[in-house]
Protein backbone atom coordinates (compact mmCIF):
# COMPACT_ATOMS: atom_id res chain seq x y z
CA UNK A 1 0.00 0.00 0.00
CA UNK A 2 1.31 3.38 -0.71
CA UNK A 3 2.25 5.78 2.14
CA UNK A 4 0.49 8.81 1.85
CA UNK A 5 2.15 11.95 4.61
CA UNK A 6 -0.13 14.94 5.49
CA UNK A 7 1.40 18.00 7.24
CA UNK A 8 -2.01 18.84 9.39
CA UNK A 9 0.25 22.19 10.36
CA UNK A 10 -1.09 23.92 6.89
CA UNK A 11 -4.32 24.70 7.66
CA UNK A 12 -4.69 23.21 11.15
CA UNK A 13 -7.97 24.37 13.16
CA UNK A 14 -7.41 27.08 15.62
CA UNK A 15 -7.50 25.73 19.66
CA UNK A 16 -11.09 27.34 19.88
CA UNK A 17 -12.69 24.14 18.09
CA UNK A 18 -11.33 21.99 20.66
CA UNK A 19 -11.52 23.98 24.28
CA UNK A 20 -15.33 25.27 22.71
CA UNK A 21 -16.54 22.25 21.56
CA UNK A 22 -19.79 22.03 19.54
CA UNK A 23 -20.32 26.02 20.01
CA UNK A 24 -17.64 27.04 18.57
CA UNK A 25 -18.90 26.03 15.04
CA UNK A 26 -21.53 27.64 15.36
CA UNK A 27 -20.01 30.29 12.62
CA UNK A 28 -22.02 32.00 10.00
CA UNK A 29 -22.15 30.54 6.69
CA UNK A 30 -22.51 27.00 7.82
CA UNK A 31 -25.36 24.41 6.74
CA UNK A 32 -26.41 22.12 9.78
CA UNK A 33 -28.78 18.97 9.08
CA UNK A 34 -30.05 17.06 11.94
CA UNK A 35 -29.77 13.26 11.92
CA UNK A 36 -32.89 12.84 10.46
CA UNK A 37 -31.31 15.07 6.90
CA UNK A 38 -28.37 12.63 6.90
CA UNK A 39 -29.41 11.00 4.18
CA UNK A 40 -30.46 13.97 2.05
CA UNK A 41 -27.82 16.90 0.39
CA UNK A 42 -25.45 16.86 2.98
CA UNK A 43 -25.08 13.12 3.30
CA UNK A 44 -23.71 13.17 -0.30
CA UNK A 45 -20.80 15.14 0.89
CA UNK A 46 -20.40 14.13 4.17
CA UNK A 47 -20.42 10.31 2.93
CA UNK A 48 -17.66 10.41 0.20
CA UNK A 49 -15.85 12.01 3.28
CA UNK A 50 -16.38 9.42 5.72
CA UNK A 51 -15.88 6.21 2.82
CA UNK A 52 -12.95 8.45 2.23
CA UNK A 53 -11.35 8.40 6.08
CA UNK A 54 -12.58 4.43 6.54
CA UNK A 55 -10.40 3.41 3.59
CA UNK A 56 -7.76 4.37 5.14
CA UNK A 57 -6.60 1.16 7.16
CA UNK A 58 -3.51 2.72 8.51
CA UNK A 59 -2.87 6.07 10.28
CA UNK A 60 0.57 6.92 12.32
CA UNK A 61 1.17 10.87 13.32
CA UNK A 62 1.23 13.33 16.11
CA UNK A 63 -1.25 14.84 18.51
CA UNK A 64 -2.41 17.54 20.56
CA UNK A 65 -5.07 17.02 23.28
CA UNK A 66 -6.64 19.50 24.90
CA UNK A 67 -8.61 17.92 28.27
CA UNK A 68 -11.82 19.28 29.83
CA UNK A 69 -10.11 21.63 31.82
CA UNK A 70 -7.93 22.94 29.34
CA UNK A 71 -4.78 20.97 29.94
CA UNK A 72 -2.87 20.40 27.06
CA UNK A 73 -0.75 16.97 25.91
CA UNK A 74 0.78 15.76 22.94
CA UNK A 75 2.57 12.46 21.88
CA UNK A 76 2.26 10.14 19.11
CA UNK A 77 -0.59 7.65 17.90
CA UNK A 78 -0.85 4.87 15.56
CA UNK A 79 -4.31 3.82 13.82
CA UNK A 80 -5.28 0.68 12.53
CA UNK A 81 -8.98 -0.12 11.11
CA UNK A 82 -10.77 -1.73 12.54
CA UNK A 83 -10.69 -0.99 16.44
CA UNK A 84 -7.27 -0.45 16.85
CA UNK A 85 -5.21 2.63 18.11
CA UNK A 86 -2.81 3.37 20.46
CA UNK A 87 -1.49 6.87 22.18
CA UNK A 88 2.16 7.43 23.54
CA UNK A 89 1.79 10.22 25.47
CA UNK A 90 5.36 12.53 25.71
CA UNK A 91 7.11 13.08 28.92
CA UNK A 92 6.06 13.83 31.48
CA UNK A 93 3.06 12.16 30.97
CA UNK A 94 3.52 8.80 32.11
CA UNK A 95 -0.16 7.99 30.21
CA UNK A 96 -0.57 5.29 27.11
CA UNK A 97 -4.27 4.34 25.98
CA UNK A 98 -4.55 1.47 23.57
CA UNK A 99 -7.23 -0.75 21.98
CA UNK A 100 -6.73 -4.06 20.37
CA UNK A 101 -9.79 -4.64 18.95
CA UNK A 102 -11.69 -5.38 21.79
CA UNK A 103 -11.42 -3.76 24.59
CA UNK A 104 -9.16 0.27 25.30
CA UNK A 105 -7.06 -0.10 27.98
CA UNK A 106 -5.67 3.83 30.11
CA UNK A 107 -2.27 2.79 31.42
CA UNK A 108 -0.27 4.64 33.67
CA UNK A 109 3.03 3.74 33.22
CA UNK A 110 4.45 5.42 36.18
CA UNK A 111 1.80 3.80 38.99
CA UNK A 112 1.78 0.76 36.75
CA UNK A 113 -2.35 0.68 36.95
CA UNK A 114 -4.51 0.34 34.13
CA UNK A 115 -8.36 0.48 33.61
CA UNK A 116 -9.98 -1.36 30.76
CA UNK A 117 -13.13 -0.60 29.22
CA UNK A 118 -14.88 -3.00 26.40
CA UNK A 119 -14.19 -1.21 23.41
CA UNK A 120 -17.47 -1.41 21.92
CA UNK A 121 -18.93 0.57 24.79
CA UNK A 122 -17.40 3.80 24.24
CA UNK A 123 -17.22 6.44 21.17
CA UNK A 124 -13.82 5.59 20.38
CA UNK A 125 -15.37 2.85 18.30
CA UNK A 126 -16.95 4.26 15.99
CA UNK A 127 -13.92 6.17 14.99
CA UNK A 128 -12.25 3.10 14.38
CA UNK A 129 -15.13 1.31 12.57
CA UNK A 130 -14.92 -0.37 9.54
CA UNK A 131 -16.71 1.77 7.45
CA UNK A 132 -19.24 5.24 9.17
CA UNK A 133 -22.66 4.67 7.55
CA UNK A 134 -24.03 8.02 7.82
CA UNK A 135 -27.77 6.64 7.17
CA UNK A 136 -27.88 4.86 10.82
CA UNK A 137 -29.38 6.08 13.75
CA UNK A 138 -25.78 7.04 15.24
CA UNK A 139 -25.81 10.07 13.10
CA UNK A 140 -26.64 13.03 15.57
CA UNK A 141 -25.80 15.42 13.28
CA UNK A 142 -23.94 16.83 9.87
CA UNK A 143 -22.63 20.24 9.61
CA UNK A 144 -21.10 21.65 6.74
CA UNK A 145 -19.01 24.83 6.29
CA UNK A 146 -16.67 26.02 3.49
CA UNK A 147 -13.51 25.00 5.61
CA UNK A 148 -14.78 21.77 7.57
CA UNK A 149 -17.13 19.14 7.51
CA UNK A 150 -18.40 17.97 11.27
CA UNK A 151 -19.76 14.44 11.52
CA UNK A 152 -21.57 13.66 15.34
CA UNK A 153 -22.22 10.16 16.12
CA UNK A 154 -23.81 8.61 19.39
CA UNK A 155 -25.99 5.80 20.11
CA UNK A 156 -27.67 6.57 23.55
CA UNK A 157 -28.48 2.64 23.83
CA UNK A 158 -24.95 1.68 24.28
CA UNK A 159 -22.86 4.91 24.91
CA UNK A 160 -26.06 7.44 26.68
CA UNK A 161 -25.61 10.58 26.31
CA UNK A 162 -21.60 10.55 25.13
CA UNK A 163 -20.88 11.45 21.70
CA UNK A 164 -17.90 11.16 19.18
CA UNK A 165 -17.92 14.47 17.03
CA UNK A 166 -15.67 13.81 13.71
CA UNK A 167 -13.87 16.99 11.93
CA UNK A 168 -12.61 16.87 8.24
CA UNK A 169 -10.51 19.05 5.70
CA UNK A 170 -13.42 19.70 2.93
CA UNK A 171 -11.24 19.74 0.08
CA UNK A 172 -8.66 16.67 0.85
CA UNK A 173 -11.30 14.77 3.13
CA UNK A 174 -8.28 13.93 5.73
CA UNK A 175 -9.20 14.15 9.45
CA UNK A 176 -8.10 16.92 11.52
CA UNK A 177 -9.73 16.23 14.37
CA UNK A 178 -11.97 14.73 17.05
CA UNK A 179 -13.64 15.28 20.39
CA UNK A 180 -15.71 12.82 22.66
CA UNK A 181 -18.28 14.52 24.51
CA UNK A 182 -19.16 12.75 27.62
CA UNK A 183 -22.47 12.52 29.54
CA UNK A 184 -21.06 15.30 31.92
CA UNK A 185 -21.00 17.64 28.53
CA UNK A 186 -17.21 17.58 28.77
CA UNK A 187 -15.04 17.62 25.93
CA UNK A 188 -11.58 16.04 25.43
CA UNK A 189 -10.59 16.72 21.96
CA UNK A 190 -7.59 15.56 20.14
CA UNK A 191 -5.99 17.19 16.59
CA UNK A 192 -3.62 15.45 14.45
CA UNK A 193 -0.90 16.60 12.30
CA UNK A 194 1.55 15.35 10.68
CA UNK A 195 -0.23 12.38 9.12
CA UNK A 196 0.70 9.04 7.44
CA UNK A 197 -1.28 6.91 5.64
CA UNK A 198 -1.27 3.48 4.43
CA UNK A 199 1.69 2.11 6.68
CA UNK A 200 2.60 -1.09 8.07
CA UNK A 201 1.85 -1.42 11.55
CA UNK A 202 2.47 -4.77 13.45
CA UNK A 203 -0.20 -6.34 15.89
CA UNK A 204 2.57 -5.92 18.44
CA UNK A 205 1.83 -1.81 18.38
CA UNK A 206 -1.81 -2.89 19.79
CA UNK A 207 -0.92 -5.59 21.94
CA UNK A 208 -2.47 -5.13 25.87
CA UNK A 209 -0.48 -6.52 29.07
CA UNK A 210 -3.65 -8.26 29.57
CA UNK A 211 -1.88 -10.00 32.45
CA UNK A 212 -0.60 -7.13 34.32
CA UNK A 213 -3.83 -5.31 34.20
CA UNK A 214 -5.64 -8.25 35.42
CA UNK A 215 -2.96 -8.16 38.13
CA UNK A 216 -3.40 -5.08 38.83
CA UNK A 217 -7.20 -4.89 38.86
CA UNK A 218 -7.15 -7.92 41.35
CA UNK A 219 -4.42 -5.37 43.42
CA UNK A 220 -1.33 -7.36 42.84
Amino acid sequence: MMETKIDGRNGAISRRVFVGGLAALAGFGATTFGAGDASAQASAVAQRIADHFSSVKTMAGEFVQFGPRGEQTGGKFYIRRPGRIRFNYEAPSPMRVIADGKSVVIGNMKLKTWDIYPLSKTPLNLLLSERIDLRSRMVRDVRVEADLITIVLGDRSIFGDSTITMMFDPKSYNLRQWTITDAQKKDTSVMIFNVRTGIALDDKVFRIPYDEVRNKRRGG
